[in-house]
C-alpha cells in the first residue's frame, strides 16, 4: 500500500483478503465443475471469462463515470470543488485525482478507478448546492479514503465475479446442450442454473458485507484525517434527509450505482430487518453516526 496519511485499517484489509479468497474459491470450484462436465466447451469458457475480466478491470472506471453522467471539470469551471480536493490531497499526502461533476439533483458523491493514477472523484450538482465547505470536505475525504485503501479496485473485481456467474452459466448451457442427449441434457438444464444461482447468491452476500464495512472504514478515516467528525456527521444527516425528498423516479435511476455512492439512493425495503441489512450496500445512518460520535469522543480525549 502506498504511503499516505489516511489511517490504516487492518480490519478492512483482512476483510478484503478473506472476501476475495472466498469468492475466488467459489469460482474455482464452479468453473472446475463446468470444465469437468463440459469438456468440449472449456476453451470458450476460459477465453470469454478472461476477456470479460480484463475489460471490466481496465474500463470499469470509465463505464461507471459515463453511466453516472460524470464530466471532468477544470479548476476554472469548479474552483470550490477543486479547492476541497486539493486540501484533502495535501492533508493525505496523495496524488490529486481527476475531478468531475454529475448533473443530478440527488445529493451524492463517488470515486471510481482501479488505482490512484486512474481515479476520478465526482460530486453531483445536488450535493454541491446543499453542503457547507466543511461538510463537503468530509464527503470528499470519505471518497478519497476508498482510493487510499484500494477498495475501489477490490469492489470492482468482487462485483465482476458475481456477473460472471450468469455469463458462465449461459456458456455452459450452450456447450452442454450440444453434447448432452436425453436425460443428461435435462439434468444439465437444472444443475447448472442451480449451481450458478447458489454461487451468485453467496458472492453477492459476501460483497455486500464487505461494502458495508468499507463505508464505515471510509467514514472513520475521513473523520480522523480532517479532525472534524461532526462535519461528516452533518453531511451524512443532510444528504440522507435530502435524498428522501427527491422524486422516486430520479432515485431509481441512481439506485444501480448505490455501491459507488457516499449514501445509497434507495435503501433495501423492510426497515431494519436482518434481511434488508444483508442486502444493503451501506450500514444504516444510525451506525454511521454512532461511529462518528465515538470518534469525536476519542479526539476530545486527545
Amino acid at each position: 500500500m502506498d504511503r499516505n496519511r489516511f489511517a490504516p485499517d487492518r480490519g478492512l484489509t483482512t476483510r478484503m483478503v478473506v472476501t476475495m479468497f472466498l469468492i475466488g474459491l467459489l469460482y474455482v470450484v464452479f468453473v472446475g465443475a463446468l470444465l469437468a462436465l463440459l469438456r468440449g466447451s472449456w476453451p470458450l469458457i476460459l477465453v470469454i471469462a478472461g476477456v470479460l475480466f480484463i475489460a471490466q478491470f481496465w474500463f470499469s472506471d470509465r463505464i461507471a463515470a459515463f453511466s453516472m453522467g460524470a464530466r471532468e471539470v477544470t479548476p476554472e469551471q469548479a474552483p470550490e470543488l477543486h479547492g476541497v480536493v486539493d486540501r484533502i490531497c495535501a492533508l493525505a499526502d496523495m496524488p490529486k485525482p481527476k475531478v468531475a461533476i454529475a448533473e443530478s439533483d440527488v445529493p451524492n458523491a463517488f470515486a471510481t478507478g482501479r488505482n490512484k493514477k486512474n481515479t476520478t472523484v465526482c460530486a453531483t450538482t445536488g450535493l454541491l448546492r446543499r453542503l457547507e465547505p466543511d461538510e463537503l470536505e468530509g464527503v470528499i475525504a470519505h471518497e478519497l479514503s476508498h482510493v487510499a485503501h484500494k477498495d475501489v479496485a477490490v469492489m470492482t473485481i468482487a462485483a465482476f465475479l458475481g456477473i460472471l456467474a450468469g455469463v458462465i452459466t449461459r456458456i455452459g448451457l450452450y456447450g452442454g446442450f450440444r453434447q448432452a442427449r436425453g436425460a443428461g441434457a435435462a439434468a444439465l438444464a437444472v444443475a447448472i442454473p442451480l449451481v450458478s444461482a447458489v454461487v451468485y447468491a453467496l458472492s453477492f452476500l459476501l460483497t455486500r458485507m464487505l461494502s458495508r464495512y468499507r463505508e464505515l472504514s471510509a467514514d472513520r478515516s475521513a473523520a480522523l484525517l480532517t479532525g472534524r467528525p461532526s462535519s461528516l456527521a452533518s453531511a451524512l444527516t443532510k444528504v440522507t434527509g435530502q435524498i428522501g425528498a427527491i422524486p422516486t423516479k430520479d432515485l431509481r435511476k441512481a439506485e444501480p450505482f448505490n455501491a459507488f455512492y457516499f449514501a445509497p439512493a434507495l435503501s433495501a425495503k423492510g426497515g431494519g430487518s436482518t434481511f434488508s441489512k444483508l442486502l444493503s450496500t451501506h450500514p444504516s445512518l444510525e451506525q454511521r453516526l454512532e461511529q462518528l460520535s465515538r470518534i469525536t469522543l476519542e479526539l476530545d480525549r486527545h
